[in-house]
């Protein structure tokens, strides 16, 4: 088992503190193993395993019919003593009015509680009123390129040939772990997206056109990084001769998000200093799931730049909004407390530096200012903003 530091970090933090740790992402992002590592470095931290429950509630683990008393009563049957338990529960969406139980467990027994769900029920947003100001969420992504260097430490391969295979076959922990081909990486991710798609969206939430639910999840693909509208969408399936409401298209979009295959990035007005409702984009949880969804174009490289990028200043706890400057547009602006940083990103320097650069000039504070780019000629600084490699960035201790 390969140990995911930057995790295993924040749940340190929060031990022992009271409340529950929930964590949240796509599925196969690496959360159940998250919670195995948890549940090791609790044991060696000497707590004693018969107070180290850990349970899974994933289709082929559960009962279909329990229900939150019978998940409550479980759990409380395995505590015989007035003893802290640790308890981890993995995939707890499955269990309907789960809250219940966990709130339950929280106020009325002597525990710590960490919890896993790939359905944003999870999150701040949609959490029940049973743990308001009880929990704290922790999103899990898909690897970051430098822990996917961890998953690659017996490879042969340069930082640079790593970064390319990152770029192509993203950081899902499962293909990270094995030496598959592009074509192979890919059939696992479809895998995946499938897998999403039918437990998490279609019966989740009854969709009966998967075909007219596809086309729409293919373009949002295809707009990965571009403004696009509803409307936009609804226009699009009408030349092709389907038909679509506006209201379905936003349920469809919402769902998405939901299930953690899409990420909003909504547009910062960097003059009037507010957040704007309209222009907003999307971003994959991860790059594979374009490629494995419309295969692997060399030309579609750039958008996926961005993505990647994207998803680096979510890690390191970044919020992140698309940056409007007059009729200019910064690709990243990532706030962090009173912390600010600029991100523009572009594949190569010599067409795209001068506005690039140029953008980021026009911002007229101190905050640090990058252009992230794969041009070998990367690096130096120009008039204050630092030129980076994708790989310099993606490694960089802080930015």
């Amino acid at each position: 088992m390969i140990i995911r530091p930057h995790y295993m970090k924040m749940l340190k933090t929060y031990r022992d503190v009271p409340l529950v740790k929930i964590l949240a992402g796509v599925r196969r992002c690496g959360k159940s193993t998250i919670l195995e590592m948890l549940r090791d470095d609790l044991k060696s931290s000497s707590i004693p395993e018969d107070h180290i429950i850990f349970e899974r509630y994933t289709f082929e683990y559960i009962d279909k019919d329990m229900t939150d008393r019978g998940m409550h009563d479980a759990i409380k049957e395995k505590m015989t003593d007035g003893d802290r338990y640790y308890i981890l529960l993995d995939e707890v969406q499955e269990i309907s009015g789960w809250e219940k139980a966990v709130n339950s467990l929280l106020e009325n027994a002597n525990t710590d509680i960490y919890v896993t769900g790939s359905n944003s029920k999870l999150m701040s947003s949609e959490i029940s009123t049973y743990l308001t100001g009880r929990y704290i969420s922790i999103p899990v992504f898909t690897l970051s390129f430098a822990e996917y260097l961890d998953f690659k430490k017996s490879s042969d391969s340069s930082v640079k040939e790593l970064l390319n295979e990152y770029i192509r076959t993203g950081g899902f922990p499962i293909v990270a772990l094995g030496n598959f081909d592009d074509h192979s990486a890919y059939q696992i991710v479809e895998g995946i997206y499938t897998s999403v798609i039918t437990n998490d969206i279609s019966r989740r939430h009854n969709v009966t056109n998967i075909d007219l639910f596809n086309r729409v999840v293919k373009y949002v693909v295809e707009n990965v990084g571009k403004s696009f509208s509803a409307n936009a969408i609804v226009k699009f399936l009408k030349g092709e001769g389907r038909s679509l409401s506006v209201e379905a298209v936003y349920n469809y979009l919402e769902w998405l998000e939901k299930a953690f295959v899409i990420y909003r990035c909504q547009r910062y007005d960097l003059q009037g200093k507010s957040v704007l409702k309209t222009q907003e984009k999307f971003y994959l949880a991860d790059a594979s799931l374009k490629y494995c969804i419309m295969g692997f174009n060399p030309k579609s490289i750039a958008s996926m730049l961005e993505n990647i990028v994207y998803f680096e200043l979510l890690r390191r706890g970044y919020e992140v909004y698309i940056g409007k400057l007059s009729t200019r547009e910064i690709d990243f602006v990532a706030v962090q407390r009173d912390e600010r940083v600029y991100v523009q990103v572009c594949r190569n320097l010599p067409e795209d530096s001068d506005r690039e650069i140029g953008n980021l000039l026009d911002i007229k504070d101190h905050y640090p200012k990058y252009v992230v780019t794969l041009d070998e000629l990367a690096g130096g600084n120009v008039n204050g903003i630092r030129i980076m490699h994708l790989s310099d960035f993606l490694l960089s201790d802080r930015l």
